[in-house]
């Protein structure tokens, strides 16, 4: 009980620091002539930090009692917690918006899905639409993780959050001696990246705040734009080339960027093994695509198709989720293979969803280590990527992760047609949002959104977009009551 309020003493720490991050929206509005949405952002971020403060205050004798396993419990109550104090200016601004549709907002911001229920996109606050894209962007690599970078207020080691809260492989992998370093680092690099993509994005002639806010997105692999027509808005070919180069750099591990800057080696993304199969996974399905479709009919001329197919890929595969075509309109095998490739093609440390090419490297691998085996009954085969042999202990983890991740899938999938919803938009709107997607097919297309979903399917959705961006184990461990014994 006494980790419990530990637990409460952080979560008191990480709604001041999040409710400080309000000033964003408040600036926003003033800037903008929008002073009742500024007022209504300062009052939220002020009773956000004031909650905050209470909570820390009134546990704080308990603060140095965190366990590692504690991890596990704050980042899920941290996620759900913060999701819902990000809704509330939402349900304030909007009138008509319902709790569970600010709720599905809110979460698909922080998850970096980039799903919406709102319509009237072009005709939002500047300070609202603001803070949709600040909700991706500091969602993209953990809100957790950020306040253990900047505020150094849990006293204990952050090593517990940054278990919990980082993705896949990298969980033991320090680029510094210490976690709040080596989380600053991180952050270092997805600021510059950042920064490059606002300049990029500007240089290719889209406004500076349309700008801003799809850099956001573009970095976090998010998906949400500024306008109902998403990035079809601009028709810009350039702008989607700029796009398209950051999203597959975002998908990159964070980890690898920084290490090729510090030791100013690009090499260092020919050896990461992860970054190589996934250009390569993209560049062969571009290919292949273009002469699908072009050969289909769908595109007059080789160039049109080339690029509509590079935007779409690449926005779908790294779990971006931007849409500059209605690429329902296409030979269904098209949409399918690109939602098939965001289950794995972004790296484990990126802003991704899906399971990451790492853990569908093993698990290839560990298919042909089984074939080699059976014939070879006596054999030592240890499963090799890079020359660097993992450990069966991860072998089973990646195995047990895919089985729970796609057993996920099948079960929400299931919610959904209890609800009388059609196969394709049941199942893309779960695998989308399970992926930090975005746009399925069906009634949830690329020229639709969620808002046709009833309340029960937007709330399956909800819970798919939260299981899939803090990586299933770490929610249903609490469910095991060996978490919860002492």
């Amino acid at each position: 009980m006494r980790s419990i309020f530990a637990v409460i003493n952080v979560l008191g720490s990480l709604l001041m620091f999040f409710g400080a991050l309000y000033v964003l929206p408040v600036v926003t509005g003033l800037l903008y002539g929008e002073q009742a949405t500024a007022l209504t952002f300062l009052v939220g971020g002020a009773a956000t930090v004031a909650v905050g403060l209470v909570m820390r205050l009134a546990t704080r004798r308990y603060r140095d009692q965190l366990k590692p396993r504690d991890g596990y419990l704050l980042v899920t109550l941290g996620w759900l917690l913060v999701t819902a104090v990000a809704a509330l200016p939402l349900m304030q601004e909007l009138p008509g918006l319902s709790f569970t549709d600010a709720y599905f907002e809110a979460m698909s911001g922080l998850t970096t899905t980039g799903s919406t229920t709102l319509v009237g996109l072009d005709h939002l606050p500047h300070a609202v639409n603001f803070w949709r894209h600040c909700l991706h962007w500091f969602g993209g690599m953990g809100i957790i993780v950020l306040g253990v970078a900047i505020l150094p207020l849990l006293g204990v080691g952050g090593m517990q959050v940054h278990r919990g809260d980082t993705p896949g492989m990298v969980k033991d992998a320090k680029l510094t001696p210490r976690i709040t370093q080596t989380a600053k680092a991180l952050w270092l690099v997805y600021c510059g990246i950042t920064l490059l993509c606002v300049l990029s994005l500007l240089a290719a002639g889209m406004p500076l705040f349309d700008a801003l806010c799809h850099a956001f997105s573009v970095v976090s692999l998010g998906g949400f734009s500024t306008h109902d027509a998403n990035v079809a808005w601009f028709h810009s070919a350039r702008i989607e080339l700029v796009m398209s180069l950051f999203m597959l750099a975002a998908a990159v591990n964070f980890a690898t960027h920084f290490s090729a800057i510090r030791k100013g080696d690009l090499s260092v993304y020919r050896r990461d093994p992860e970054a190589r199969w996934m250009l390569t996974w993209i560049a062969v399905s571009v290919v292949g695509l273009t002469a699908f479709l072009f050969a289909s009919g769908v595109y007059p001329t080789v160039g049109e198709t080339l690029r509509h197919s590079i935007f779409s890929l690449v926005s779908v595969a790294t779990t971006s989720g931007f849409v500059s075509v209605d690429y329902t309109v296409w030979p269904l095998f098209a949409p399918m293979w690109m939602l098939f490739l965001s289950c794995l093609i972004p790296c484990t440390g990126s802003t991704g969803g899906g399971i990451k090419i790492f853990r569908a490297l093993v698990l290839i691998k560990q298919s042909f280590r089984e074939m080699f085996v059976l014939v070879h009954p006596q054999a030592v085969a240890p499963l090799k990527i890079s020359g660097a042999v993992i450990p069966n202990r991860a072998v089973y983890s990646v195995l047990a992760f895919i089985f729970v991740y796609f057993m996920t899938i099948v079960v929400l999938t299931f919610a959904m047609l209890l609800s009388n919803l059609d196969f394709i938009t049941a199942f893309t709107a779960v695998l989308a949002s399970m992926n930090n997607v975005g746009p399925g097919l069906g009634l949830v297309g690329p020229t639709h959104n969620y808002a046709v979903l009833t309340d029960f399917q937007v709330w399956v959705c909800t819970a798919a977009m939260f299981l899939g961006r803090i990586e299933l184990f770490t929610v249903l461990v609490l469910f095991t009551p060996a978490f919860w014994r002492k």
